[in-house]
């Protein structure tokens, strides 16, 4: 019997409404199901399981959210190759497959009657200035910026200076990414299963700060330059702050993993993303 892991974010689906639905379904399918909460802690063995737990040896992974859960899903069970599909209980849900009153067709995805859409992951390094390095993984992004005020930085493709500007901060994007914080900074729309990193500047004070779409091969540094004491903090993919220090760098890379999202067919990219940015 299959197993299909279902993850809900309890402050979107209220009383796990959507997500005891598709329980019901999947069941009468004859598919086992298991239980996690998104952004609540549990104990292992209980009724409910934490998410790596839940989502091990699962088929699929089935999330009830919007793309803020499906990214805090996803960075649990990076490395696992489950495919993720998203039902969406958020506002925009650009990564989710299916909308509410699609939920029966979960019983096809649990079927395995999708397309696998593989999304670029980039592997996001912190060399500190004292040697130490600390390593994470974005599906959408790698943002560095200030807390209060303005930073300088140096954006560098292999070596060679992209941009150096005075600004809130700058965004290395995926393309699954390119519909969030990168497009909100006024960053280009790409479609998602492309091979690019997007650099985008926030509220740059330059005119000639743009931004810039990248081959996927490229390696790209950031340094920002410390001054008045002002705090430079890196952010993946919307996790908790990293504060650097003078000297750190943060190098921006393709990943050699991926992320599989299933697609069921419901609507194209370009209908969904139109349908989102018009509302």
């Amino acid at each position: 019997m299959s197993k299909i892991a279902l993850i809900a974010n309890p402050y979107r689906d209220r009383g796990l409404a959507l997500t005891g639905e598709a329980r019901r379904l999947l069941e009468a399918a004859g598919f086992e199901t298991v239980l996690s909460p998104a952004f609540v802690d549990v104990p292992s063995g209980g009724a409910m399981l934490p998410i790596a737990e839940a989502a091990r040896g699962a088929e699929l992974i089935v999330t009830f959210g919007g793309d803020g859960t499906m990214l805090h899903v996803a960075r649990r069970v990076f490395g696992m190759g489950i495919p993720m599909l998203g039902v969406n209980v958020g506002t925009k849900g650009f990564m989710a497959g299916l909308e509410p009153e699609e939920l029966p067709l979960v019983v096809r995805a649990a079927r395995g009657e999708y397309r696998r859409s593989e999304r670029m992951l980039l592997d996001v390094t912190l060399n500190r200035a004292s040697g130490d390095s600390k390593r994470d993984c974005a599906l959408n992004d790698a943002v560095v910026k200030s807390d209060v005020s303005c930073v300088d930085l140096t954006v560098s493709s292999d070596g060679e200076r992209i941009t150096s500007f005075s600004g809130d901060g700058v965004i290395a994007a995926t393309p699954t990414g390119s519909t969030a914080y990168s497009m909100s900074a006024g960053g280009p729309i790409v479609e998602p299963e492309a091979r690019n990193i997007i650099i985008t500047p926030i509220c740059a004070h330059s005119m000639a700060a743009r931004s810039f779409v990248l081959a996927s091969s490229r390696a790209v540094s950031v340094t920002p330059t410390h001054r008045d004491n002002r705090r430079i903090l890196l952010t993946v993919d919307g996790s908790a702050p990293v504060e650097l220090e003078a000297g750190d760098e943060v190098l921006i890379t393709r990943s050699a993993a991926t992320l599989a999202l299933c697609e069921l067919g419901a609507r194209s990219f370009y209908d969904a993303a139109l349908g989102k940015l018009t509302l």
